[in-house]
């Protein structure tokens, strides 16, 4: 791994997940060597549940990327400065079944802890699987969001993952 990277710990970790994840946006990795993809994710949460620190990502059932988190044990959460906003623009727009992200955008693919993570993020959370379920349209009590965001009824699949390492630059 790029020795410009520190491992610290995920307890100690502060940032604010609203802006770090909602206005900055993050990329959602998965995959090995063999195999990984990579999509921007601007929906996801942080917190506490079950006694461990975890991460909450949604994805929806045609993103090319649940193929790579759904086959795999693990995922990431890599966070990048404002330079690399239109990288991730562009790994929220097109799908790795089409076009090579990595190759595209210059960001360099780093293969550790079980996932794949990236050498230009300022922050990388590894997450280990913990939970898997698809949102139903029945356990929607507030209907607006499905005429909003639900109008092809792709429903989003949501993962919780323990945060188990944290890397920073």
């Amino acid at each position: 791994m790029n020795k410009v990277f520190n491992e610290i710990n995920v307890s100690e970790i502060e940032f604010s997940p609203f802006k770090l994840i909602g206005k900055d946006w993050c990329l959602v990795g998965a995959g090995n060597e063999n195999g990984f993809n990579m999509m921007t994710a601007s929906w996801g949460g942080v917190g506490v549940l079950w006694n461990k620190n975890v991460a909450t990502i949604y994805i929806r059932p045609q993103r090319y990327t649940k193929k790579f988190i759904d086959s795999c044990d693990y995922f990431t959460l890599s966070f990048f400065s404002e330079e690399y906003k239109n990288a991730l623009k562009l790994c929220g727009t097109v799908s790795g079944k089409d076009v090579d992200k990595a190759k595209e955008t210059g960001l360099t693919p780093v293969f550790k802890d079980g996932s794949v993570m990236f050498e230009q993020a300022k922050l990388t959370l590894v997450c280990k699987k913990l939970y898997v379920q698809q949102m139903t349209p029945e356990s929607f009590l507030d209907k607006s969001a499905l005429e909003n965001f639900y109008q092809q009824n792709d429903f989003h699949w949501v993962y919780v993952g323990e945060i188990l390492k944290a890397y920073e630059k």
